[in-house]
């Protein structure tokens, strides 16, 4: 057993220990106890989930028409692949309801942009009271966001346990070129049968375990920026989130043989960070600097027409990546005399060769937010013992290959896949994409003067 699986097993000093959450010793987290919502928070906050119902377990699917029971007419979306595996049978089972089937069929990936948004729209009626998603990323992003722009409510009836969006408010989505968290809503149901979740292609069962494995280095981000810009932090989401993801990483054995317990305790985890994205009403507690290096891949790989890999895999690779920038930093020992000085054509002329058509969005949304003016060296320096402190926290990046790699995920694949280049240029310029401060905005300014 390493250091840190047994640091992990009795807290680690990492938890804020503020609260009791339910499965601290073990047991299952109860997700209909969750749905209620926590009222009294010790952060100031009452946390509330307007989901109705998750069911997740064998055969649930059958359940959809009872889930459905006071809605009419309702828009059932899918891609070719997802209606193969189930919207055939959900569209089936909500025969007499059914107002219109949209699959996506197109050439490529499905990429949740304008003309995806337009399409799905197209479909709705003014008699539309429901819309069912049938998929996992890309089809409960675009169903979320179309179903609240809409007035809609919507269902996802999940295909793979590949990512931790199924429960959260935000949309992620591709608009203008920049990949953007638009705030929506939370599906009013959430079908993870599971039956048809371990059939899922294993790069989709390994995104969803990378991504979960991930929160690790978003929950360091995230004490980070509280420490650094005074950001809200609440104790009892970080420690939800922080033991799901230790739950979680005992799952690593069985994810390759696709056991079904693995699988849906592994969706209720994905189920159980959407939730705690929903109490802060952000993504915070699940994604910071190995989520911006993975919306880099994604970005750039699709203005560069190059390829990129799952959003989980991406994750939890970048999960790694991220943790080897802590670890450098943390080897300085004290704040170094001499840090990079902004250049702002040097940055600007970066930023057009990584982001290429999509660079001017970049730039504005920098411009706007004017982290590069905001004397964060000051605050480093006046703070630097209490950020080795927080950035000492997070396990080790050999600590994190090895419960990837027992999993099936192996880091040498990432630098193989990506190159050297394209994953130096990210560590530097991935931040500039999101309006959130991680640990790559303290590296930047510690390092950036050696590329």
């Amino acid at each position: 057993m390493s250091k840190f699986k047994r640091d992990i097993d009795r807290g680690g000093g990492v938890y804020y220990n503020e609260t009791n959450i339910t499965a601290a010793n073990g047991g299952r987290m109860d997700i209909n106890e969750l749905l209620r919502g926590r009222n009294n928070c010790g952060c100031g906050k009452d946390h509330v989930c307007e989901i109705e119902q998750v069911r997740i377990g064998s055969s649930v699917t059958d359940q959809l028409p009872e889930l459905c029971g006071k809605y009419k007419s309702i828009v059932i979306a899918a891609d070719s692949n997802t209606y193969r595996v189930c919207g055939r049978r959900a569209a089936k089972l909500l025969e007499d309801k059914t107002e219109c089937v949209k699959v996506f069929d197109g050439p490529g990936l499905l990429i949740p942009n304008e003309d995806a948004i337009s399409e799905l729209s197209a479909c709705l009626t003014h008699k539309t009271d429901l819309i069912v998603g049938v998929g996992s990323g890309v089809i409960n992003d675009l169903c979320k966001y179309v179903s609240y722009k809409h007035g809609l409510p919507y269902f996802i009836v999940a295909t793979a346990p590949s990512m931790d969006g199924y429960a959260s408010s935000g949309a992620a989505m591709i608009t203008g070129n920049m990949k953007t968290t638009f705030d929506a809503h939370v599906p009013a149901a959430i079908i993870g049968d599971v039956d048809i979740l371990r059939q899922a292609p294993m790069d989709m069962i390994k995104s969803g375990f990378g991504d979960i494995i991930g929160k690790y280095s978003a929950l360091c981000d995230w004490k980070l920026s509280e420490l650094v810009n005074g950001e809200y932090m609440c104790g009892y989401v970080y420690d939800l989130t922080y033991e799901t993801v230790r739950r979680t990483r005992e799952l690593a054995g069985g994810i390759e043989k696709r056991d079904p317990e693995t699988i849906k305790t592994l969706m209720e985890a994905l189920v159980i960070v959407g939730i705690a994205m929903a109490y802060v009403g952000n993504s915070r507690p699940a994604s910071g600097s190995e989520h911006h290096l993975s919306h880099y891949f994604e970005i750039t790989g699709i203005v560069k027409n190059r390829g990129y890999l799952l959003h989980g895999i991406d994750v939890a690779y970048s999960a790694v990546q991220t943790q080897k920038l802590r670890q450098k930093i943390i080897a300085l020992g004290s704040m170094p005399d001499k840090t990079y000085k902004f250049d702002r054509e040097q940055w600007e002329r970066h930023i057009r060769e990584s982001y290429g058509y999509a660079a001017d969005g970049v730039i504005e949304l920098q411009d706007r937010l004017g982290l590069y003016n905001a004397g964060l060296e000051n605050i480093y320096r006046s703070k630097w013992d209490d950020i080795i402190r927080i950035l000492s926290q997070a396990p080790s990046d050999s600590e994190l290959c090895e419960i990837l790699e027992t999993a099936g995920i192996h880091f040498a694949d990432f630098e193989k896949f990506y190159g050297r280049d394209v994953i130096d240029d990210a560590v530097l310029y991935a931040k500039d994409l999101k309006d959130r401060y991680t640990v790559l905005w303290l590296y930047y300014t510690l390092f950036a003067q050696n590329r």
